[in-house]
C-alpha cells in the first residue's frame, strides 16, 4: 500500500471511522475500493471505555446495514443517585452494553467486506496538506489522498495537523474506570438489567458522575465501574471517587484501572478544513454524559455523504460539513448537551437536579430523546419545555 494514491484516508478504525467507511461504501460504492482506514493497532484490539449502546446507535447500525450480534448485556432501568435522592426510570430498551474490542472488530472488518482496504498494524506519523490533497506519513510508508477524515480519538494527530491552527481551545473531560466480576459485587444490576449513574459528586465540586454498568467479559457477568468529569479534575479526585463506589459496591479497591481522556463538543471548536473532516472523537461528543458511540456513527454518516458531494462537485471545502454539524440534528443535540452540562455541573447544579427530580414524565422524556426514541425536529426543545412546566406547576402547588 505504500506510495499508493487514494480518494480517502480514514485515521482511525473506531466507531467513527469504520461508519465514514461503511456510508462510503453504501452512498458511492465506486469510492470504497479507492478508501483506505488507517489502524494502528490489530483488530480485536483493547480499547479503554464503558461501551453503551442507546437505541439511536442500534438505529444507525441498521441503516449502515450492519448486524448488532456482539456479545452485550441488555439493560432495561436506570437507577440515577443525584443529590439528596434517588429516581429509577425504567424502559424496554434503554442500552446494550457491549466491549469495544469486539464491537469495534465487527464494524472494521464489515467496511472491509465492503470493499474498503483496512491497513492495521499501520501507524500515522505526519500529516501536510499539498495541492490536491494530503500526504500521509506513516511507519510504513507515504500516502496520498483528495480527502483525509480524522477519526482518531480524542487526542487527534489529524486534528492536532490540519485542523487546529487558530481554533478554540480543546475541554478535554477525563474517565477512569475497571472491570469487577458481578460475583464479587453486592450489586443486582446484571439481574435487573439495570445500569446506575451516581451524581452525588456534584454536590461536592465534580463535574461529572460516577457510572455502574452490567457488561459480559469472555461469557462471565462483570460490571464495568467508572467515574467521568469535565475540567477542572485531576486524576486523584476522580480516584477518589471511583474507590468510593467500589466500596459501597462491596468490591477490594486493588482492581486494574484504565484511565483515558474525552473530547468534548464545544460550539466554537472546528470539525473540519479544506480537504479534511473531523469525526466522532476528535470532534468532540456529549460533555454532559461522555458519551460517544452514538455520536461517533452519526459524524461518519455525515462525513461520508460530504465525502460524496466533494468527490462529485470538486469542492473540497467541507463548510457544507461543518455547517450540517453545527446547526443539523447532530449539532442540536450537542448544543443542549452542552448547556446542561454548563447548570447541571455549575454553579446553581442542585437547582437543576431539584428540577430534574419533579417530574417522572419529564425525566423519561428527556431519556427518550437523549436515547434518540423521539425522532421528530424540535424534540430536545420540547423536553426543556416539560420541565419548565414541571417546574412551574410544583412552584405554584407550593405557593397555594
Amino acid at each position: 500500500m505504500a506510495g499508493a494514491g487514494w480518494d480517502v484516508i480514514i485515521v482511525g478504525s473506531g466507531p467513527a471511522g469504520a461508519a465514514t467507511a461503511l456510508r462510503l461504501a453504501a452512498c458511492a460504492p465506486e469510492v470504497a475500493g479507492r478508501t483506505l482506514v488507517l489502524e494502528k493497532a490489530r483488530h480485536p484490539r483493547p480499547k479503554t471505555c464503558a461501551g453503551g449502546v442507546i437505541p439511536k446507535a442500534t438505529a444507525l447500525l441498521r441503516e449502515l446495514g450492519v448486524a448488532f450480534d456482539v456479545p452485550h448485556a441488555p439493560v432495561a432501568e436506570a437507577h440515577v443517585l443525584v443529590p439528596g435522592a434517588t429516581v429509577t426510570v425504567a424502559g424496554a430498551d434503554l442500552c446494550h452494553i457491549v466491549r469495544r474490542a469486539e464491537f469495534d472488530a465487527r464494524l472494521a472488518w464489515a467496511a472491509r467486506e465492503r470493499g474498503v482496504t483496512l491497513g492495521e498494524g499501520e501507524r500515522v506519523l505526519a500529516l501536510v496538506r499539498e495541492a490536491g490533497g494530503v500526504r500521509v506519513e506513516t511507519d510504513r510508508g507515504t500516502h496520498r489522498a483528495r480527502v483525509v477524515v480524522g477519526a482518531d480519538g480524542s487526542g487527534s494527530r489529524v486534528r492536532r495537523a490540519l485542523v487546529d491552527a487558530g481554533s478554540a481551545p480543546a475541554r478535554i473531560g477525563r474517565a477512569v474506570m475497571c472491570d469487577v466480576p458481578a460475583a464479587a459485587l453486592a450489586w443486582d444490576g446484571h439481574r435487573a438489567r439495570r445500569y446506575d449513574f451516581d451524581f452525588r459528586g456534584c454536590a461536592q465540586g465534580l463535574a461529572g458522575y460516577g457510572w455502574v454498568f452490567p457488561c459480559v467479559i469472555e461469557g462471565a457477568p462483570y460490571a464495568n465501574v467508572g467515574v467521568y468529569a469535565l475540567p477542572p479534575v485531576d486524576g486523584a479526585r476522580l480516584e477518589t471517587e471511583l474507590c468510593r463506589l467500589l466500596v459501597e459496591l462491596g468490591a477490594g479497591e486493588g482492581t486494574r484501572r484504565q484511565a483515558f481522556p474525552i473530547r468534548t463538543w464545544t460550539p466554537e471548536g472546528a470539525v473540519a478544513a479544506p480537504r479534511v473532516l473531523l469525526v466522532g472523537d476528535a470532534a468532540g461528543v456529549d460533555p454532559l454524559m461522555g458519551e460517544g458511540i452514538s455520536f461517533a456513527l452519526e459524524y461518519g454518516v455525515l462525513a461520508a455523504d460530504a465525502i460524496a458531494r466533494a468527490l462529485e462537485t470538486g469542492d473540497f471545502g467541507f463548510a457544507a460539513y461543518e455547517a450540517s454539524v453545527r446547526r443539523g440534528p447532530l449539532g442540536q443535540k450537542l448544543r443542549l448537551l452542552d448547556a446542561a452540562a454548563r447548570r447541571f455541573y455549575g454553579p446553581h447544579g442542585w437547582l437543576w437536579f431539584r428540577l430534574a427530580r419533579l417530574s417522572g414524565r419529564a425525566r423519561r422524556a428527556a431519556l427518550e430523546w437523549y436515547n434518540g426514541v423521539e425522532h421528530v425536529p424540535g424534540a430536545g426543545e420540547r423536553v426543556v419545555r416539560r420541565l419548565g412546566r414541571a417546574w412551574l406547576a410544583r412552584t405554584a402547588t407550593q405557593e397555594a
